[in-house]
């Protein structure tokens, strides 16, 4: 290209790296970017009124690159702490930190918990080629947009080449991201969540449940730090969602977990984190979150075995509204107050079951081993799913092909009823699925 190797300067990750830098140390995956610069001339960002944005001065002299500018950012970077610091506990945190790990979730194709990567690009045209002002020093700096400022070599970038003399338009920020460590980068928009909670446990902190030691923790966002090991952790999450006792976030909108120990405003925000349980447990707790989230709204579950779906009445505050059809699941329709097939009249008492309470104490029951071994359970469940209720009498009925108009075969009831809407047979119901 005849553009001499003195004019040409390295980026990657944010940074301009130094001559001296080997590339094989900078924490390159596969398919990693690095961008080929042509060094523009000398050129000095006059000082700012505003206080937040300091000038930036560029040079191609290797002299005027400090030692930490000229690095590359897994050399750079320290672990985060999750709170911003003062100038003096950040300080401290330099002198005891390391280097930076990251954990995050990818979702494909690997679908599981692994490491991640750190990296950076203009917010406005998601080049690459970027240089940042200064290291993010805390986990707001990388999740929060519009906290560090950038220069985007990006000659077709809106921001930086504007002209106008809009303070908005004359800076550049940073948009960091996390790509996984594990899989080749799949393109520009292959991204990871970051699980920020999650730790290399440099600092040997027992486990506040097993008290072991373990390599990597799960730190709570509470003001004490408790730390838990992974395992723990994933126990702790599965008991709760026995239990139902997840707690719902208004801030968020979501179900989460706070610190076991008790603590205030520890509530997990990033619930991301729960990707830690087995496939099988978060999907539960994907049911169990949907479940509760129906229920807050005034809505119901279909009670019919294997379906479950979530209901919004549409009078949701009018205790008239019986008649509740499960629409767009089973089609099961059935009785607001009493959950049993929809019917005329009063409903029926429910006998309650047994407790496991009144067992003996000396012989603990998993409750929901005990629902699991019930003798006669998988028959009442098959009777449920393969029969309707008489709407009259409430006596089961089965239909074995044939139109829609059933009559009760039971004595002294012989109520004529709609297969479908599970009420008084009507010229309507005629119209509408006299068969099908």
């Amino acid at each position: 290209m005849g553009i001499p190797p003195e004019d040409v300067k390295i980026i990657f990750a944010g940074k301009e790296l130094h001559n001296s830098t080997i590339i094989e140390e900078c924490d390159l995956g596969q398919q990693s970017i690095l961008h080929a610069v042509q060094t523009p001339p000398r050129k000095i960002l006059n000082k700012r009124k505003d206080a937040t944005v300091n000038s930036i001065e560029e040079s191609t002299s290797e002299t005027s690159l400090n030692d930490s500018g000229s690095k590359p950012m897994n050399e750079t970077l320290m672990d985060l702490p999750l709170d911003e610091l003062n100038k003096e506990d950040l300080a401290l945190q330099v002198q005891e930190s390391n280097k930076a790990h990251f954990y995050v979730y990818c979702s494909t194709p690997c679908k599981d918990v692994t490491a991640g990567n750190l990296r950076v690009k203009c917010a406005s045209c998601n080049s690459g080629a970027v240089t940042v002002d200064r290291d993010p020093q805390c986990w707001p700096d990388v999740l929060q947009p519009r906290r560090i400022t950038v220069h985007c070599e990006n000659d077709f970038c809106l921001v930086s080449s504007s002209k106008s003399n809009e303070m908005d338009n004359q800076v550049t920020y940073a948009h960091f991201y996390f790509k996984c460590a594990r899989h080749p980068r799949l393109g520009e928009d292959d991204e990871a969540v970051p699980l920020y909670l999650i730790k290399p446990n440099l600092k040997n902190i027992p486990c506040l449940a097993c008290t072991d030691i373990r390599e990597t923790v799960l730190v709570f966002p509470c003001e004490a730090g408790h730390v838990t090991c992974l395992d723990c952790f994933c126990e702790y999450c599965t008991i709760r969602l026995h239990e139902r006792q997840f707690e719902f976030d208004s801030s968020e909108g979501y179900y989460t977990l706070p610190c076991p120990a008790g603590c205030p405003n520890s509530f997990i925000r990033e619930v991301h984190h729960f990707h830690l349980l087995k496939t099988e447990q978060y999907e539960r707790y994907q049911r169990f979150s949907t479940e509760e989230y129906v229920l807050r709204a005034g809505g119901i579950l279909c009670p019919r075995p294997n379906c479950g779906m979530g209901i919004i009445p549409p009078s949701a505050d009018d205790p008239e509204c019986r008649k509740i059809q499960c629409i767009g699941g089973c089609g099961y329709v059935f009785c607001r107050n009493c959950l049993q097939g929809y019917h005329v009249g009063e409903c029926e008492s429910q006998t309650s079951e047994t407790s496991t309470s009144t067992l003996s104490r000396n012989y603990s029951v998993d409750p929901t081993r005990a629902s699991e071994a019930k003798w006669e359970e998988a028959s009442k469940k098959t009777i449920q799913i393969s029969t309707k209720p008489c709407p009259k009498c409430r006596t089961p009925t089965e239909r074995d092909g044939g139109c829609m108009h059933m009559v009760c075969t039971r004595g002294g009831c012989g109520y004529h009823w709609c297969w479908v809407c599970q009420t008084e047979w009507t010229r309507e119901c005629m119209g509408n699925h006299w068969f099908g």
